[in-house]
């Protein structure tokens, strides 16, 4: 695997780590005036997961399986 798969991984592996906000739990703060701060760090996450899933897509996703695929898409195959 190339190093910008390496690091695609370990970014989604570093993302499941620390979305667990235990230190957000009793903060009471809003952010925006009405988002709860432990919300507001969800949404963080869950838009740099997206991030992470498509860099993993670019860096890390198997090119030999789309040949193979595609070679299946040529006409000659099975249906």
């Amino acid at each position: 695997m190339r190093t910008g798969g390496k690091l695609a991984w370990g970014f989604i592996l570093l993302l499941g780590i620390v979305h667990w906000d235990f230190w957000l739990w009793s903060d009471r703060t809003l952010v925006f005036g009405f988002m709860p701060v432990g919300l507001f760090y969800q949404v963080c996450i869950s838009i740099a997961a997206a991030i992470g899933w498509a860099l993993v897509i670019k860096f890390a996703w198997p090119k030999d399986v789309e040949r193979w695929a595609d070679e299946g898409r040529d006409g000659g195959g099975e249906a």
